[in-house]
């Protein structure tokens, strides 16, 4: 048994009007959550996969194990930014105003950089990159350096992309009645986005800083990686993209479900 496509829009204006509705203090804490599991998927595949020498091998392998980030997510209770796009759906019902969706927008992004940014100084700092003889430090740095050299057109792209598939991954959690259910059904729009390369700003907040903290500790040449192109060359653009590509998939149902017919 599955909820149907219009009880999933039906059943996400109260699930929105109950995410704008946290405390402050809630809703940075829950970010902070999302942040770390999305954070603790990114070393489990950069950790499964910095080994392999075939490339595309190493991609797979790194996308199958990714979307347990988002079951984290999902499932433990927490708040993710990539997610709560789709908060453009209460927002056309006229359910919530769009400084409630804002202020939900801005703490929870705060709280997932944060958590991203704890989870990547921990695994720094803990030596995890002296792994398998230096090479999962590598490869830690030779991801962030990779993202933050796209050019503004296509991390703004690649993070379009992305979000209506992690989106899509959400739709289908609440489409589930199961926790299998939520699992299997999220699982494959996730391992699409990170087969494929796109960009989710969430778990950028932890690739790009892990590869500037073990660029530092491990003595690591990591030419155009600073925290500048990490903010202006890789952060801004996924993160107009993300919003762009998850509001689009928001307006779509709300189009179809829950607009109401002259």
């Amino acid at each position: 048994m599955m909820n149907a496509p219009k009880e999933v829009a039906e059943n996400y204006v109260n699930i929105g009007i109950g995410k704008t509705k946290l405390k402050t203090a809630r809703m940075f804490i829950l970010g902070i959550l999302a942040g770390m599991f999305i954070a603790f998927a990114g070393i489990a595949g950069t950790t499964a996969s910095s080994t392999i020498e075939n490339a595309s091998v190493a991609k797979l392998v790194s996308a199958a194990v990714f979307p347990g980030g988002l079951a984290m997510v999902l499932l433990a209770g927490s708040e993710l930014f990539t997610g709560n796009c789709l908060l453009v759906i209460p927002l056309l019902e006229k359910k919530v105003t769009f400084p409630a969706v804002l202020r939900s927008w801005v703490f929870v992004y705060l709280g997932n950089f944060v958590g991203g940014l704890l989870v990547a100084a921990l695994v720094v700092y803990a030596h995890l990159g002296t792994l398998f003889g230096g090479a999962l430090g590598e490869s830690i740095v030779s991801t962030a350096v990779a993202k933050v050299s796209l050019s503004f057109g296509d991390a703004l792209l690649r993070g379009i992309l992305c979000n209506i598939l992690v989106c899509i991954a959400v739709w289908i959690s609440f489409a589930a009645k199961s926790v299998g259910g939520k699992i299997v059904g999220l699982y494959f729009p996730v391992m699409f986005f990170v087969l494929c390369g796109f960009e989710h700003c969430v778990a950028n907040m932890y690739y790009i800083s892990a590869g500037l903290f073990a660029s530092s500790v491990y003595g690591i040449e990591a030419a155009g990686l600073t925290w500048g192109s990490f903010l202006l060359n890789n952060l801004l653009p996924v993160s107009l993209g993300n919003l762009i590509g998850g509001a689009a998939v928001g307006c779509a149902y709300w189009f179809v479900y829950l607009k109401k017919d002259e």
